[in-house]
């Protein structure tokens, strides 16, 4: 199914997005990679905050390239969510309620998305291009000195993506594919 979705993702719009979804998502996110997420560890075990608000949130595996001059980015592509898989829980528990990366999960965050009622979503890898023309704003909001792994706030128009893991714990890659004739 196809479904135009409004940022943020809810628990209960989660709870309606199906394995095999295709989402054109408008609004706001954050993107958070591998350097992010240690940091944000690192201050949660010291007792701080995590600098975003993450409650409701879609958590965007990206580095966006630096933009050239008149555009929000040069290229944007998700990066390969597994490298993200033991930071999941914690963004889980600091209220997010979806992921966007590309690639398989470990087994692990299938259970995690059912326990706390959260979707990992697909991104098209290689379509760089694609997705940059879909960002439309661009703000650093924690960790500047990381230049590209910065968090930064992007407002999606549209951007497509497909469910790859459902709040229910089913997981695209692991369905049946049809069988055609040739």
């Amino acid at each position: 199914m196809s479904i135009e979705a409004q940022l943020p993702i809810t628990k209960e719009m989660a709870k309606t997005f199906k394995v095999g979804d295709v989402l054109y998502l408008t609004g706001y996110v954050y993107t958070c990679r591998d350097a992010g997420h240690k940091l944000i560890a690192e201050a949660l075990e010291r007792g701080e905050d995590s600098p975003v608000d993450w409650t409701d949130q879609l958590v965007y595996y990206a580095g966006p390239c630096p933009a050239p001059p008149g555009k929000v980015f040069n290229s944007n592509g998700p990066t390969t969510a597994v490298r993200m898989d033991p930071y999941v829980e914690m963004m889980l528990k600091l209220g997010a309620t979806a992921m966007l990366g590309k690639g398989v999960r470990e087994p692990y965050v299938a259970d995690l998305c059912k326990e706390y009622g959260a979707v990992s979503l697909l991104g098209v890898g290689g379509a760089s291009a694609i997705n940059a023309a879909r960002i439309k704003s661009a703000e650093i909001m924690a960790y500047g000195e990381l230049g590209t792994e910065s968090i930064k706030k992007l407002y999606f128009d549209r951007f497509r993506v497909i469910v790859g893991i459902d709040t229910e714990g089913n997981v695209l890659q692991y369905q049946e594919i049809p069988k055609y004739k040739l």
